[in-house]
């Protein structure tokens, strides 16, 4: 009981610096103003703001198409579904990669795979997702050099090189599942000592080399084939670059603000690569604040930067997370 409660106090603080960071900036912005701007935007400016997020999510849909293809062809219905369920998910835990725990079972469910298979497809989905980030996040990381505080461009470079070692850490753990073998083999030797359900426990957990070695087999084959790369790194770019990057230099030449439009997409990957770190789940409020920084280091007015950086992760991320409170009703969280 002690170490529930002490787990609900570190959820219960997390959310608290989450909502009181995001309760500071919005604070600090004059709401009669942005109302008036966005009323003034241009209809054609809000309708390609809408296109362009629709077609961001659908991008991040395709890359669940990627992974799950070597199993079984999935349409783009069922895809949405588990990345909406995984984002949703996501968002209630501290780290984006533990969100991703969920995956296997919303995978199964969703696309009907078998469990090895569905573990496969989530783990190798993680690595390449933050193999990805890491890399073009290092990319804006450089060009941000020199422009914001030394404390900021360190906890950046600290968030970008953990995305990069996630990334290639799940990757070689996933195609090396088969090492767990010995230490069930010691697992399933203890359980059988265990009075009256030994036998039973052991025999349980003695299955799961089966597990792990079909699991190991097709991480393997999705992680090395270069075709797999292309196509979620496609989607990729499309779900976490482009779209982001068109709507954010959309919405700061609405509020008379300029960025260069094709390094944008880079300051924006690199900003929000904090949430990563299990500061707040999904980075509430953390990440709005950190990007904010980064941007009125970059030049822009802060009066600027606080409501385009809201309304760019309500749009990209809060809203589809909401979206994926429905698929989610279906998934038994006490699985994890």
């Amino acid at each position: 009981m002690t170490t529930s409660r002490r787990d609900i106090a570190i959820s219960l603080l997390q959310y608290g610096i989450g909502l009181a960071a995001l309760a500071f900036l919005l604070s600090q912005v004059d709401l009669a103003t942005v109302s008036t701007r966005l009323r003034a935007t241009e209809p054609a400016v809000l309708v390609a703001l809408v296109l362009v997020t629709v077609g961001g999510v659908v991008s991040r849909f395709d890359t669940w198409r990627a992974v799950v293809a070597p199993f079984a062809r999935i349409g783009l219905l069922t895809a949405g579904r588990v990345d909406l369920a995984v984002n949703f998910v996501n968002q209630l835990l501290p780290s984006r990669l533990s969100g991703r725990l969920a995956a296997p079972f919303i995978l199964k469910a969703e696309a009907g795979i078998d469990y090895g298979d569905a573990t496969a497809a989530a783990g190798a989905h993680t690595g390449i997702y933050a193999v990805f980030y890491g890399l073009v996040s290092a990319v804006g990381l450089v060009a941000i050099v020199g422009r914001v505080s030394t404390g900021l461009l360190l906890l950046l470079a600290l968030s970008t090189a953990l995305y990069l070692a996630a990334g290639l850490a799940v990757l070689l753990a996933g195609m090396n599942l088969t090492a767990l073998d010995r230490l069930v083999g010691v697992l399933a030797s203890l359980a059988g000592r265990v009075p009256r359900v030994g036998s039973a426990l052991a025999g349980r957990i003695r299955a799961i080399p089966d597990i792990t070695e079909a699991s190991a087999d097709a991480f393997g084959r999705i992680s090395t084939d270069p075709t797999i790369w292309l196509r979620y790194g496609v989607g990729w770019a499309g779900a976490l670059v482009v779209a982001p990057g068109i709507r954010v230099w959309l919405l700061f030449l609405s509020f008379g603000a300029a960025v260069d439009p094709l390094l944008l997409p880079l300051y924006l990957v690199t900003a929000y690569s904090i949430t990563l770190l299990p500061l707040t789940p999904g980075g509430i409020g953390v990440t709005e604040a950190t990007a904010t920084a980064v941007f009125v280091g970059l030049g822009v007015p802060e009066a600027v930067v606080i409501p385009v950086i809201f309304l760019d992760r309500f749009l990209g991320v809060y809203l589809p997370a909401l979206a994926g409170w429905y698929p989610a009703l279906d998934m038994d969280l006490s699985v994890l």
